[in-house]
């Protein structure tokens, strides 16, 4: 009897692009993020306006990054960030009475990546270009992101849940319950937008200079 062939997984190819060069992703990235985001623990009943005036604000600063994951030329993919001080206020104010200035912090913002495509190591190469891209200009103290707060008895909790925190740990992020941002969004199945609440997670980076 033949050996039936071994089915082998096309390696994804990543790519970074910056600031103004990050423009011709910006539909693949609002895509992306309304199709992941939908999923628990965001329930993102994605708004194609919200995402283009938010994801514009990476093409406002010369030091963002959009890191893509391709599988051939389908976006399947896609981690993000920027200088914190060049997000908006409701992620800013967080470190208004603490000893982090914004300007000391890069911000890592989503990472989103097709259901299919994960258990690849994708999340830590998201993570890998991000902190080497703020690495490289010698000026940042700390990388961060953040994390929406659930309840561990929210109803629409998967039954078989298993959160990211882990990983994070890993990569040496510590949460910071003092730093926390505010954010409405509208839920699947809601006709109203809800107020959230996202605990930053924070780790020192190695100063280059």
């Amino acid at each position: 009897m033949d050996a039936k062939p071994v089915e082998t997984q096309r390696p994804l190819q990543v790519r970074c692009y910056n600031g103004l060069a990050i423009e011709p992703w910006l539909g693949h990235l609002a895509a992306l993020r309304i199709a992941v985001f939908r999923d628990w623990p965001y329930l993102y009943d994605g708004d194609e306006d919200y995402e283009a005036e938010y994801l514009h604000t990476y093409l406002r600063s010369p030091r963002s990054v959009a890191v893509l994951a391709f599988d051939g030329d389908l976006v399947v993919g896609a981690s993000t960030g920027l200088p914190l001080a060049d997000e908006s206020e409701a992620f800013t104010a967080a470190f208004a009475n603490i000893s982090i200035p914004p300007t000391d912090v890069f911000y890592c913002g989503e990472s989103v990546l097709l259901p299919q495509y994960r258990g690849r190591g994708i999340g830590h190469r998201f993570f890998d270009e991000r902190e080497a891209h703020a690495r490289s200009y010698g000026e940042y103290g700390w990388t961060a992101f953040c994390s929406v707060d659930r309840e561990a008895t929210h109803p629409r909790r998967p039954a078989f849940h298993r959160g990211n925190e882990a990983f994070w740990q890993k990569r040496g992020y510590r949460p910071r319950p003092e730093l926390r941002a505010h954010l409405p969004w509208r839920e699947v199945g809601q006709r109203d937008e809800i107020d959230h609440t996202l605990t930053f997670w924070l780790r020192p980076l190695e100063r280059t200079r």
